[in-house]
């Protein structure tokens, strides 16, 4: 199993570290190129404007969907769900997500740099509380049928699922708790694509 991380821009370095010491394959992506033969890819969190000019410049919006449209399941991280959402309601102007997961973000819905925080979460399936580390997080506002809710913070989605397409708001990469890049790499990675 390899293991991609879009090295653009954002937190891609912590993301990887946490997947090596899983034991999982990875490869920091820079180029369209090296997103053959892999199993995942995780976009990260970062600022979504700035990734999606990047990702424009190096040419990878149509590779990211035919790799997924292959096989290769995709991870967002903050500014990763943005660019992973059919609809960003407050989108900058010539901004283009993926639009491969069929939810509807809201960039920055919780305010500035300075209204960052941390929140324990229920996760689906885990026994114990997650702690969320939310930087100028994003949130859900809606998913579309066949999309899992899997954690919510006062009321707000804040992680989903659709098949093998992954959503969260917030930064599990920067917790030092392995447990959500695990459940990336043993629920969704692999996972049955079903067309809706």
């Amino acid at each position: 199993m390899r293991i991609g991380v879009l090295a653009l821009q954002g937190a891609f370095r912590e993301h990887i570290m946490t997947l090596e010491a899983l034991g999982a394959g990875t490869v920091a992506v820079r180029k369209p190129e090296q997103l053959d033969d892999l199993s995942g890819l995780i976009v990260p969190g970062g600022e979504s404007t700035a990734i999606g000019k990047l990702m424009d410049a190096y040419g990878f919006y149509d590779p990211i969907r035919q790799q997924h449209g292959a096989g290769m399941a995709l991870w967002g991280t903050c500014a990763g769900a943005i660019l992973l959402a059919r609809t960003v309601v407050d989108a900058v102007p010539g901004q283009e997500p993926l639009a491969l997961m069929d939810i509807e973000v809201r960039r920055n819905a919780y305010g500035r740099q300075i209204d960052s925080f941390e929140a324990d979460l229920a996760f689906h399936g885990m026994d114990e509380p997650f702690r969320g580390v939310f930087i100028r997080a994003p949130w859900i506002e809606s998913v579309g049928e066949g999309v899992e809710i899997l954690a919510e913070h006062d009321g707000v989605i804040v992680a989903a699922r659709q098949y093998d397409l992954l959503a969260t708001t917030f930064h599990p990469e920067l917790t030092g708790d392995p447990r959500v890049h695990r459940y990336f790499l043993d629920e969704v990675v692999g996972a049955e694509r079903r067309i809706p």
